[in-house]
């Protein structure tokens, strides 16, 4: 429970704030091409709202068809019918947000805001502490995080966008499923209000140990379905909304899977707070496809807050193991919201020097 305290969970919220007003400010997320790609992230927007209704405006029309036969009046069923239906879509299958997962494998242009984003941090870093003795910042992250590959580091790394997109939809289809079973059998008359509590204390156990898991399975026999529901999908949502914002970074930096989990759980309540705070921001009609594009600009924000900054390709299998641990976590947790870049300084003797590295335009005096 350590990698999840309310602290580090308030901090990954105030970076979604903060990050998000950084990103903001870059210039470079509103040139042309940025316009035309949010256009078609609202045009995108439109149609998914659009296909995710058509199984309602269907059961509407059936029910419709049937009252011209029927009387319907103070008829209950078809009422719960359409609100669980919209709950199913809402809070149990969220097709909005898997729709916009996928998209990054079909356009580099979420790839783009990243790493815009992350040179827009660095400059910005650099005019902050300009006063500063440059041997005691910290390394840039962006001018050694462009040389890596997105492939990662072989040519069989590569694949297609729609062999990504098809891992991403296998994956999908099998949260989907195991939700709807579980939603289900929540149904099963004496032991169904047990099924999600169960069901919940089984995947929190692993992910914040036993006596939160055990607390929120208390509190899931008690609190209201619908509401437990939320909960519970509103904590994994905002899981695989990291994962996926993370995506450009670990499309380049190359961890081993054990590697990662680590890399995760060591900050896992930092991401949470991040996470949840733009998956609120998401849920909004039509301009979640907007935010998504902030949040991933954001990101890069965070990413300097949470990791080292890379060496170059050649070094890396030498710097991996030591760069899974946050080692700067509990001076960042502890700073005031106002002086979140107090800690980051030179740390690595072999990263001396490191506004000299700099590639994209003079030093800032």
């Amino acid at each position: 429970m350590s990698n999840f305290d309310p602290n580090a969970i308030l901090r990954g919220a105030q970076l979604t704030l903060v990050g998000a007003l950084r990103a903001l400010k870059n210039p470079a997320l509103f040139t042309s091409d940025h316009y035309r790609q949010a256009a078609i992230a609202v045009a995108a927007g439109l149609a998914i709202r659009l296909v995710v209704a058509i199984p309602i405006v269907g059961v509407q029309l059936l029910i419709w068809i049937v009252s011209l036969f029927k009387d319907l009046e103070g008829v209950t069923w078809s009422d719960d019918v359409l609100s669980g239906l919209h709950f199913i879509e809402h809070s149990v299958l969220q097709v909005p947000f898997f729709l916009m997962s996928i998209m990054r494998y079909f356009t580099p242009t979420l790839d783009d805001m990243f790493m815009d984003s992350l040179r827009w941090v660095d400059q910005t870093y650099v005019q902050k502490h300009k006063s500063d003795d440059p041997d005691k910042l910290r390394a840039m992250y962006y001018p050694n995080m462009r040389m890596y590959s997105t492939h990662g580091f072989t040519a069989s790394d590569k694949s297609p966008p729609w062999g990504a997109a098809r891992k991403v939809m296998a994956r999908f289809g099998r949260k989907a499923v195991i939700s709807i079973v579980v939603y289900t059998l929540s149904y099963v008359p004496y032991v169904g209000r047990f099924v999600l509590p169960a069901a919940s204390f089984y995947t929190f156990n692993n992910a914040v140990g036993t006596i939160p898991a055990a607390i929120i399975f208390g509190g899931g026999i008690f609190v209201p379905k619908r509401f437990f529901v939320m909960f519970i999908q509103s904590y994994f949502s905002s899981r695989a909304l990291m994962r996926d914002l993370l995506e450009p970074y670990f499309s380049r930096i190359r961890y081993t899977k054990e590697q990662k989990r680590t890399w995760f759980r060591d900050r896992e309540g930092v991401l949470f707070g991040f996470g949840v705070g733009f998956y609120l921001f998401l849920k909004i009609p039509l301009l979640g496809v907007l935010i998504y594009g902030i949040a991933e600009a954001s990101t890069a924000y965070l990413v300097t807050k949470i990791t080292d900054p890379p060496p170059p390709p050649a070094e890396w299998q030498d710097h991996a193991e030591s760069s899974v641990r946050w080692r700067n976590k509990h001076e960042f947790l502890t700073l005031p919201l106002s002086h979140l870049d107090a800690n980051n300084v030179q740390t690595d003797p072999a990263l001396q020097n490191p506004v000299a590295t700099v590639p994209y335009g003079k030093r800032f005096t």
